[in-house]
């Protein structure tokens, strides 16, 4: 690694080996300017309780507009159109006053009291899904199993007609790539349009899903606007599908690498709770934190990152880091520790947190009782990463059936 006023450039590698990436980066030293493979300079930090106090440290913010801003000024990047600027404008990019706000408007969907009410719904899709591929020699448990189940149950539970979810995966496996700017404005008026379109008919033909709720719904008087519900629409799209078939695909992995905890599992389905933690700490769905930048000058470590400067939180590595976890490199389904970042920290912690648990314990669960010989097929080291900075998921995940 360089010093730190040094840009360290990060390539392919960072996808493909991010974890040996991110441990030479906290060896090196709590904060780094690097470049990686999809952006310009910016400042990484690696270490869980650096990661875990600036998470929740009001002097990095998110506001949408003034990010964009700051990368015209960096980068030269094209203003984005109209389209694409409203699709950002979420609550996740977004702070105080403007965050609670949109919060507390959608907190309630996503209570484990009412996400719990699911468990019917979400255990008839994975049956579905199983029962299709019972009798094969093998799958790919990416198209046939982990990405089908949270797309559909997101969906529903937004109101999204099934037959758009093939466009939704698309645009989002776009938008979360490192595609380049073209590719991504595309998907962005695509995937805008159509909201659009839903939202208006969720108006005029309100139902009994999640969207309908969001368009009628009052807050002490207070209604989302038209933008506002584009955005948030495809928030909790997008990030109810991401995160979930990447939790639940690398869990898999996880286990299919590490014989004696796959059998421990298996042997008391009771552990499964805790292990979908395990999961989330030790191959969590997202490498990256979304984009902050300072609104003053931050002291890390040693280091003082100047005000505007964007900082990125790495949260696949803290979960890694030897000073918070014994032994982070090795799974351990009944690990007592908790206190993982995968979902986040502080104001931003996801709102889609105990949906994402349910269905990944739902669908971990029942994959292993129907497989018993479940095991991966070929070598596991033609396994490739999904071309993203953002988003820890395999491009597929061939498994021997029987």
């Amino acid at each position: 690694m360089t010093a730190a006023g040094d840009i360290t450039e990060f390539g392919e590698e960072f996808v493909q080996d991010t974890h040996a990436v991110l441990a030479a980066l906290r060896e090196g030293g709590p904060v780094r300017r690097v470049r990686l493979p999809d952006g310009g300079p910016c400042w990484l930090v690696g270490g869980y309780a650096d990661v875990r106090a600036l998470l929740a440290d009001s002097r990095l913010a998110k506001d949408s507009t003034r990010t964009h801003e700051l990368f015209q000024a960096r980068r030269g990047e094209e203003e984005l159109d109209a389209p694409a600027m409203e699709l950002v404008g979420h609550m996740l990019n977004s702070d105080p006053p403007k965050h609670t706000r949109l919060r507390r408007l959608v907190n309630k969907a996503f209570t484990s009291r009412t996400v719990s009410r699911l468990r019917p719904r979400i255990e008839e899709i994975t049956a579905g899904l199983l029962d299709a591929m019972a009798g094969k020699p093998s799958a790919d448990l990416l198209p046939e199993f982990a990405a089908p189940l949270p797309i559909t149950v997101i969906c529903e539970l937004l109101g999204v007609p099934l037959d758009r979810q093939a466009d939704f995966t698309g645009w989002s496996s776009t938008l979360l790539s490192n595609a380049g700017p073209e590719a991504s404005m595309a998907a962005a008026g695509q995937m805008h349009g159509y909201l659009v379109e839903l939202i208006a008919y969720k108006r005029a033909e309100p139902a009994e899903d999640l969207l309908s709720d969001l368009v009628h719904a009052s807050e002490e008087g207070d209604r989302l606007s038209d933008a506002e519900l584009v955005s948030m629409a495809f928030l909790l799209l997008v990030a109810g599908y991401e995160t979930t078939v990447n939790l639940i695909a690398n869990g898999v992995l996880a286990l299919l690498r590490a014989p004696d905890q796959l059998a421990l599992l298996r042997s008391d389905p009771a552990l499964l709770p805790g292990a979908v933690e395990e999961f989330l700490r030790y191959d969590g769905p997202i490498i990256l934190a979304t984009m902050r930048f300072t609104t003053a000058p931050v002291e890390i470590g040693e280091v003082t990152v100047p005000a505007d400067e964007f900082v990125l939180l790495s949260l696949l590595g803290a979960n890694r880091d030897a000073a918070r976890f014994d032994d982070p490199d090795r799974l351990e389904v009944t690990r007592a520790e908790g206190g993982h970042l995968a979902f986040g920290h502080g104001i931003h912690y996801c709102v889609g947190a105990p949906l994402a648990r349910l269905e990944a314990e739902i669908a971990i669960g029942a994959l292993l009782a129907r497989f018993p010989a479940l095991r991966l097929a070929g070598e596991p080291g033609s396994l490739r990463w999904r071309d993203s900075s953002l988003v820890h998921g395999l491009e597929s995940l061939p498994v021997s059936l029987a």
